[in-house]
């Protein structure tokens, strides 16, 4: 009996765009400057691919702001009442995108002859190489959105165990293409994270709670610094108030880790 030929992973990439620590263009932000000069107007351009108006305004203004030239210009009156079309400059932009992504695809495929952990390793390597200033990050799939007028909750569940909410405008959940079933990063700042030296409830209606134990502290000036371990793969680092607490954590004590869904930032790879 002949074995099952295997057939290699295909990768795929898009490039990002960076004006100083500012990250703005994206694959879909190019195609929403594409799709104007065809479109000729922000709103059909958005209906094209699928952004909200106001997500597609939105990153249009961004993008005027950061890329350091004027991209898209508005134009008023007319036959048509008015509508948008790119400077010279976002055309050249992006006709040097679609070139640069092409090369890349290109090389992407050159990559996915390496083997099939070729991907896992690559999704390793670019979350490590995000920086930020929030000591904890954690990676996971967006398990729900509950959609409001104004704000969004979503559910990111990191492992079979824990998940995590956070609370979004739904302006940011278009604007990041946040979906059910997405990739998605969260970062949290060690201030936001309260920690309690008594583990107490699980799960609280207005944010996360995780019991876990104890593995570092650091005290002074009437706070204690702590690092839980929520799990062999989680692990959260909070502050505990001690002018507000009967005792203070010690290395390998049970504590509670909390944070509210409105503390939670949310992004994504790409």
């Amino acid at each position: 009996m002949t074995a099952p030929k295997t057939i290699p992973p295909e990768f795929t990439a898009t490039l990002g765009l960076r004006s100083g620590d500012q990250a703005w263009g994206s694959e879909r932000r190019m195609a929403l400057l594409a799709a104007i000069d065809t479109e000729g107007s922000i709103s059909a351009a958005a209906r094209k691919i699928g952004l909200s108006y106001k997500a597609a305004w939105d990153a249009v203004d961004m993008m005027n702001n950061l890329a350091g030239d004027l991209l898209v210009e508005r134009i008023t009156g007319g036959a048509r009442g008015g509508g948008a079309c790119l400077t010279d400059r976002a055309r050249q932009l992006v006709s040097w995108y679609q070139a640069v992504q092409a090369e890349h695809q290109r090389f992407m495929a050159v990559l996915s002859r390496f083997g099939p952990d070729s991907q896992r390793h690559l999704d390793l390597l670019h979350s490590m190489a995000l920086q930020t200033s929030a000591r904890n990050r954690f990676e996971g799939i967006i398990q729900q959105i509950d959609s409001g007028p104004i704000n969004d909750c979503l559910t990111l569940r990191l492992d079979d165990a824990h998940c995590l909410t956070a609370t979004l405008t739904h302006a940011s959940t278009e604007r990041l293409g946040l979906a059910p079933g997405r990739r998605a990063l969260a970062f949290i700042k060690a201030q936001a994270v309260a920690i309690a030296p008594r583990p107490g409830p699980a799960s609280r209606p207005d944010g996360t709670a995780w019991p876990g134990r104890v593995q570092a502290v650091v005290t002074g000036a009437g706070l204690q610094e702590i690092s839980l371990e929520i799990s062999p793969h989680i692990h959260i680092t909070g502050i505990l108030d001690l002018s507000h607490e009967d005792a203070a954590c010690t290395v390998g004590g049970s504590a509670l880790a909390w944070f509210a869904a409105s503390d939670v930032l949310l992004g994504t790879l790409d």
